[in-house]
């Protein structure tokens, strides 16, 4: 902000003339609320009423609010719109490796021929909540020399 700028500002919020604005900007290095304490001291702007203090955002009287609630109310909603969002997105991706995952396979196969598939969100819980059956199957189905296959959306080869 230019010195001109700095001095109109003045002014207008102090209810000065450009030279007493000027002395106070001088008196107080250039700083606007300085300048404003200033001219208070002197006599020369009459303090906002009720002992209160200058702002230079606008404020009308007429808005009744509470410093402390308010704080806390927009903090309150930014959170749970974050919090929302964080759901949404998992969500999504939930739905997006079940839907990956159902349309994904794993087939069986001995020479060539193909014994059953199921889909990957079947083998996923079936290893979840069946470990100790799962695993011995799939290796003694190697030894017995069947084969298995991921087939589906992203990718088609042998394991």
């Amino acid at each position: 902000m230019t010195r001109l700028e700095q001095i109109e500002k003045l002014r207008e919020k102090a209810n000065v003339t450009y030279e007493e604005a000027q002395q106070a900007l001088d008196a107080a290095n250039g700083d606007l609320l300085d300048a404003i304490i200033h001219l208070e001291k002197q006599g020369r702007d009459n303090p906002p009423q009720g002992g209160g203090t200058h702002s230079s955002s606008a404020h009308r009287p007429d808005e009744a609010e509470e410093p402390w609630t308010a704080g806390e109310d927009e903090i309150k909603k930014v959170h749970k719109n974050n919090v929302n969002d964080a759901i949404e997105r998992i969500g999504k991706f939930c739905v997006a490796v079940i839907d990956k995952g159902n349309n994904s396979f794993l087939e069986v196969l001995k020479e060539e021929d193909k014994k059953f598939k199921v889909p990957l969100t079947v083998l996923a819980l079936l290893l979840l909540f069946l470990p100790y059956v799962t695993i011995p199957v799939v290796v003694i189905g190697l030894i017995l020399g069947y084969r298995y296959r991921l087939t589906g959306l992203d990718f088609d080869g042998e394991v």
